[in-house]
């Protein structure tokens, strides 16, 4: 459990940072709603309440939903309107989503409801801060979501389990009857009234909440691919010296630059650079996947500083349908519409496979005779006999393969819906969920990469690596031999995939040369 825990994360009438969605998300920091917030929803409960009694229909208030918006609803059955809207709109199928992605979705939703613009209850708020505080997550599936109204089917699973319907898993991952679970933690099921069904379903929580994620992730493993284009460079004999600050500097882009700093940190002191920097090294024209990383990492900073930049308008946005402004107006609007974040999330997985695709070709070079300057054949003990990485450069290769289809964006595609009523949909929802398969397959093709280089690394011996590539392969020694005749190379894979995952290279590596950039 991370130290994050401890601390809990408080959800006011302004924006939460995307610290507080990973904090909330991933590692189960408890919430409070603040007092101004809380003020907030109970005035614009009064407005939507006073509008339910008036004689003309209002949108969500008084009327049906989609393209059923034309009927206005009797008083008597409203409450009803708003369960069979949860009920229904509760249509998912497929696997269930990661916890992670569930808690961010309902944080995301509850952030929304603190700014005052939605018209539910303050006990409907609250129970979203209840349903996280005590670990209980509803259960949503993979299939459900157009991006547009919103994650309409994802947020339905959450709102049914605040009507203390439908499942939860509990907070050792048991599945639940979500009445049943809410009872034993002393929370009361929510009766919606109007309009609230609405509020709890119109928005954009889950591709957002992964579009958060998946950047805390970016920042790991992009500091990570620099760490493991450094022991390639190191592994293969070739030059630092295009990394140089000067020669970046005449391509200004802050990524690159950034990336050919953590480089050059990475290769301080290297015994193994050094022995071959003189001034007879011919080595200033390595292959391009060597010598053009900072240009390829630093162009996906590029664009994860942009996806973080969208993914900041959306955190400070309320986005529900209709909302309710300031001075007591109730407005229908298209805020929900999931394109700036469905175009993001596209984006970042064409920068994530074209990561994975410079780092399986650095790996490659490792395996070759006619490259490797001097190892074995797959760095095997007895090549012939032995088959050393053969496969594991394999197993990058179908991975690289399945990124570069996760690449084909989802936010082009439009199927519409509701009797054409909603008529375009973004797709945001999806383009999110192959970002987060494409972003545990960069984790495992860089991890092969760190396994690989580290063998290279000992094979240079007596020649010793920087300070920063002796750390990260000593972390690795913890867990994996250094070479010798084959092994079963599976676990040693996912040794490898794990120390990627939980930042341990990476600590590794800072703890040498300070923060990487």
């Amino acid at each position: 459990m991370n130290s994050q825990t401890s601390q809990a994360v408080t959800v006011g009438v302004g924006p939460l940072s995307p610290a507080d969605v990973v904090a909330v998300a991933r590692y189960r920091a408890p919430v409070r709603i603040d007092d101004q917030a809380l003020e907030e929803i109970a005035k614009s409960r009064a407005a939507i309440e006073a509008l339910a009694h008036a004689d003309t229909p209002h949108y969500g208030v008084s009327t049906g939903f989609g393209a059923l918006a034309t009927r206005h609803i009797a008083p008597e059955l409203r409450a009803q309107l708003q369960r069979s809207l949860i009920r229904s709109h509760a249509a998912g199928s497929g696997p269930e989503v990661e916890t992670e992605v569930i808690r961010a979705l309902a944080l995301l939703r509850l952030s929304t409801l603190a700014t005052g613009r939605t018209g539910v209850k303050v006990e409907t708020a609250q129970a979203y801060a209840g349903l996280l505080n005590a670990q209980l997550t509803p259960v949503v599936h993979e299939y459900g979501s157009l991006g547009c109204s919103g994650d309409l089917a994802p947020l339905s699973h959450v709102a049914l389990a605040v009507m203390g319907e439908g499942k939860v898993r509990d907070a050792d991952g048991n599945l639940r009857d979500t009445a049943e679970a809410m009872a034993e933690h002393g929370l009361e099921p929510v009766v919606l009234a109007e309009k609230e069904g609405l509020a709890l379903i119109n928005g954009t929580d889950g591709m957002l909440g992964m579009l958060v994620l998946a950047l805390a992730d970016l920042d790991r493993l992009l500091k990570t691919a620099d760490i493991a284009a450094a022991m390639s460079v190191e592994g293969q004999l070739a030059t630092d010296r295009v990394f140089a600050a000067d020669l970046q500097a005449l391509r200004p882009h802050p990524g690159q630059g950034a990336s050919a700093a953590n480089l050059r940190a990475v290769l301080s002191d290297s015994g193994i650079v050094a022995s071959h920097r003189g001034p007879d090294c011919n080595r200033v024209q390595d292959a391009y996947s060597l010598r053009c990383s900072p240009q390829v990492h630093g162009a996906a900073r590029a664009t994860a500083t942009h996806a973080a930049s969208v993914a900041g308008y959306e955190l400070s946005a309320a986005i529900d349908n209709p909302v309710v402004l300031p001075d007591g107006r109730v407005e229908s609007n298209g805020n929900f519409h999931g394109a700036p974040v469905g175009y993001v999330l596209d984006f970042l997985a064409i920068a994530v496979a074209d990561v994975a695709s410079i780092s399986e070709r650095r790996s490659d070079r490792f395996l070759d005779v006619a490259r490797n300057h001097g190892l074995n054949a797959f760095l095997a003990d007895d090549p012939g006999v032995d088959s050393g990485h053969m496969i594991a450069q394999y197993t990058q290769a179908a991975i690289v393969s399945e990124l570069k289809r996760l690449a084909v964006p989802a936010s082009v595609d439009s199927i519409p819906s509701s009797a054409m009523q909603e008529d375009h949909v973004s797709m945001g929802w999806h383009a999110a969920r192959k970002l987060r398969k494409s972003i545990d397959g960069l984790q495992r093709v860089l991890a092969i990469e760190i396994l690989t280089a580290a063998r290279a690394l000992d094979l240079r011996a007596p020649l010793e690596p920087s300070p920063a590539s002796a750390a990260v392969r000593s972390k690795l020694r913890e867990h994996v031999q250094g070479p010798g005749t084959d092994r079963h190379l599976a676990p040693e894979i996912e040794h490898s995939v794990q120390l990627v995952a939980d930042g341990t290279f990476l600590s590794a590596v800072e703890a040498v040369t300070g923060p990487l950039l």
